[in-house]
Order: C-alpha cells, then sequence, then structure tokens
C-alpha cells in the first residue's frame, strides 16, 4: 500500500509542480467567461451601418419610407425587450448596468443600422450603371473618408411587388439585405390586405399582437406557474454532463501522456524494478484522480464565487438542486465509474505506446464512442425521458455522462441503480482487462494494434 502511495504521490506532484497545470487550470473558466462576453462586446462595439436609399422612378415611391418605419419599429421592439433586463440590471448594479445590458440586448441580432441622407451626385445620375458606377465608389471609400457608405439600396417595383438592389461593402454582410427583405415583405402583405378591402388598423394590429402566455405545471416549485428555478435542474443537469466528460477525458489523457512517457524514457522498467505493475498502474490512476479532483474543486470555487457575488439568489437556488436533490451524489458516483472505465483503459494503451502517433492506432474509435454522449446529452435538456436517451443510457460507456444530464428529471429508480450497477461491473472488468494489458506491454517492444492489445488482455504477449 505504501508504494502505491507514493507512485500516487510522484504522479501527483509532477504534475501539480507545474506552473503550465494551473495556467491552464485557471485559463478554462477564464475562457468560458469570454466566450460568452466577446460576442456580446464584438456586437456592441460594431461600428453602426450608414445606409442609403435610393427610389428608382415614380413606382417606388414610398417603399423608402416603409424602410425607415421598418427600422424605427425594429428599434422600439428591441427596446421593449431590453427594458426588463435593464431594470433588473439597475437593481443589482446601477444605472451603468442597466445600459450595458440594454444595449447588449438590443444589439444581439446584428441590427445596427443607421439611414442616412442620399449623395445628391448619387440620386442625381441616372438609373442603371452610371449611379451604380457612384454607388460602388462610395462603398469602396474608407470609412473615415467623408461620404463613406456601407449600404446603398436601390428600390423599385415590378409591377405590385416592391424590388430592391442591395450593394454592400462587404460581400459577406447580408445584415441589410435580410432587413430590407423583411420590411418589403410586411408592405407587400399589408398592400394585398388592402386591395382585398381589409382595414389597415386590423393588418396592424394583427402584426402587433403579442399574447400573454404563462407556462404552468404541477411539477413546478409552486405548484403552478414555471419559473426559472424550475429550469434550472435541467441547466445543472447537462452542465453537470459536459463537465464530467471534460474531467473524465482530461484525467485519463495526462494519464495516457504520462505512462507513454514514462514507457518511451525507460522509466516505467525503473519502476517494475521496485513495484509490481498492478501497484503502478494503482498508483497513478489514483494519482491522477487526486489531479483530476484538484481541478475540480479549483473550477467549482470559481464558479461558486462568481455565482454568489454576481447572483446570489440563484448561487442559493444551485446549492439547494445539489443537495436536496441529491445531484452532487449523483454526480460524485458517476464520475468515479467513469473515470474508472477511461483511465485505466488509456493507462493501459499508454504502455504500448511511446509516440502519440503509437496511440492514434486505438484512440480513433475511443474518441469517436465520446462523441456520442456528447450530441445525445444536448437533447436530455429537453426530452430526458425519450427513449433513445434512456437506451443509450444503459450503454456504460456512455452512463456517466448521459445519466448525469437525466439525473433533474428524476429517472426511474431501477434506470439509476441498473445504470450504476452496470458502470461499476464494466468498470471493474476494465480493470482488469487493463491491468493485464499493462503487464504485458510496459516492457514489450510490440508494434501497438488491436491484436497486440487483445491479445495482451488475455494474457498473451
Amino acid at each position: 500500500m505504501s508504494r502505491i502511495l507514493l507512485i500516487a504521490r510522484r504522479e501527483f506532484l509532477a504534475y501539480a509542480r507545474t506552473v503550465g497545470f494551473w495556467l491552464s487550470l485557471l485559463a478554462f473558466p477564464l475562457f468560458a467567461v469570454l466566450g460568452g462576453a466577446i460576442p456580446v462586446l464584438i456586437r456592441t462595439s460594431e461600428p453602426v451601418r450608414q445606409v442609403v436609399l435610393v427610389e428608382e422612378g415614380p413606382a417606388a415611391s414610398g417603399l423608402a419610407a416603409t424602410v425607415q418605419q421598418a427600422l424605427r419599429d425594429e428599434a422600439a421592439r428591441r427596446d421593449q425587450i431590453a427594458a426588463p433586463a435593464a431594470d433588473a440590471a439597475a437593481h443589482a448594479g446601477g444605472t451603468a448596468g442597466a445600459s450595458v445590458a440594454g444595449e447588449a440586448l438590443r444589439s444581439l441580432g446584428g441590427l445596427r443600422m443607421q439611414i442616412v441622407l442620399a449623395p445628391t451626385e448619387l440620386t442625381a445620375a441616372a438609373p442603371g450603371a452610371p449611379r451604380e458606377a457612384i454607388a460602388r465608389r462610395y462603398l469602396s471609400q474608407d470609412k473615415t473618408e467623408a461620404g463613406g457608405l456601407d449600404a446603398v439600396v436601390f428600390l423599385n417595383r415590378q409591377g405590385q411587388e416592391p424590388t430592391a438592389r442591395v450593394w454592400t461593402r462587404r460581400a459577406t454582410d447580408d445584415t441589410v439585405e435580410d432587413f430590407v427583405r423583411g420590411a418589403l415583405k410586411d408592405e407587400h402583405r399589408l398592400r394585398l390586405f388592402q386591395a382585398a378591402g381589409v382595414d389597415p388598423g386590423v393588418v396592424e394590429a394583427a402584426e402587433t399582437f403579442r399574447p400573454d402566455i404563462v407556462a404552468l405545471s404541477p411539477a413546478s416549485v409552486t405548484g403552478g406557474e414555471v419559473s426559472f428555478r424550475d429550469r434550472l435542474p435541467g441547466i445543472i443537469g447537462l452542465a453537470s454532463g459536459f463537465l464530467l466528460w471534460s474531467l473524465v477525458i482530461t484525467g485519463a489523457s495526462i494519464l495516457l501522456n504520462s505512462v507513454m512517457e514514462e514507457k518511451s524514457n525507460k522509466i516505467l522498467e525503473v519502476l517494475l524494478s521496485s513495484a509490481s505493475a498492478t501497484e503502478i498502474l494503482t498508483g497513478k490512476v489514483l494519482g491522477v484522480a487526486f489531479l483530476t479532483l484538484t481541478v475540480l474543486l479549483v473550477w467549482g470555487g470559481i464558479g461558486a464565487a462568481g455565482l454568489v457575488t454576481v447572483a446570489p439568489e440563484q448561487a442559493a437556488n444551485v446549492a439547494a438542486i445539489l443537495m436536496d436533490g441529491g445531484m452532487i451524489f449523483y454526480f460524485l458516483a458517476y464520475a468515479v465509474g467513469g473515470y474508472l472505465m477511461y483511465a485505466v483503459l488509456f493507462a493501459a494503451i499508454g504502455a504500448f505506446c511511446e509516440t502519440p502517433r503509437d496511440a492514434q492506432t486505438l484512440m480513433g474509435p475511443i474518441m469517436m464512442i465520446l462523441v456520442v454522449p456528447v450530441l445525445v446529452m444536448q437533447m436530455a435538456l429537453v426530452s430526458p425521458d425519450a427513449p433513445a436517451i434512456r437506451i443509450l443510457s444503459w450503454v456504460p460507456f456512455f452512463t456517466p455522462f448521459l445519466m448525469s444530464a437525466r439525473a433533474p428529471s428524476d429517472p426511474p429508480m431501477i434506470e439509476v441503480f441498473g445504470t450504476m450497477a452496470g458502470m461499476f461491473a464494466t468498470a471493474l472488468l476494465m480493470v482488469w482487462i487493463a491491468g493485464r494489458a499493462f503487464r504485458a506491454g510496459a516492457l514489450s517492444d510490440v508494434k501497438l494494434s488491436w491484436k497486440a492489445f487483445v491479445g495482451a488482455a488475455r494474457g498473451g504477449r
């Protein structure tokens, strides 16, 4: 036992003492925050597009006003959506928080447009090639120059149907195109209703009507109206599944690289002279388990501190769900079983490898298997009891991740204990198989292949 603990301690300190480990450990929550904040910052800081509307001929009369009105209506709608969030931000963080929240929500859709007066030479030019040549020049100018534009929209009609040619500064920017298409579509629909004798006020009332819908469920906390508190367990379950997947893969990959490096440097042979293969494998698995636990505690501590600081009420709800609902115990049980299954397997593969290229023979199929729960877990948030998800939950290699995601939906206890028993039985089987393969591969120079690995697991050389 002392040799196992010494190997575990050595394995843990080999990584925990390095600066790179702690930098990568702290980088994950940092990039997770930045991943959510950067898109909002990009959209809010994006320059407002300068758009010119040009009506070509008497048939296009009124189309520019239609597009302008649509832009004003869209701005008003976004202000209305942003108001509740701004009020909440003002309550939590003052006026500055309200301003940021409102502006962020208004620009989430990417609609940052301003209609400006068309240059005189553009409107005075003859329709067709001469006018479009001037539009090209304005769109090609640097935005810092006077008169630089982002889009020029030529409006016209073919018969009774509105049309538009949209010239944009960037060929990949379709924001103005999409908005103009929607505005003209609404204008055409209104004209058709008017031609059919429908009162325009009725059409406008039908377009602006938004029914007041209240979601109710007897399973909600209050027994009635559904709130964010009722949806929070599903979000936590999905996050737990992804977190567990990340931790298991991280720990197993560390173990694979550690064994592979020691095999190539002949350190594994030195260790085998003073400890058995079983003790080395157990010590390494235990040491990396402590390392993975350290990662979990650091990530959990950072997340808890941030949540308590930003949203203390939701932090209390999360704590209640994890403790009262027993989700924390589900998570720990599935974490142990999932780590054992994959850690010993990766360690056994590492015992046959001396370079990362050697490991690709077996790692490719394993990683393809691990992609399945990632795809299925997203479905578990909406349909945790779908037949396909329930069936896949019984597959031991998928069980830790899918059952963690399904735990908030209170799956039948037969499924909880049944899948957990199957997972631990498979984990013990993997420990036995991987132990035999590790002993055979530690001192073997056989080129890694499925045939060699299976032969070693069966007791061959």
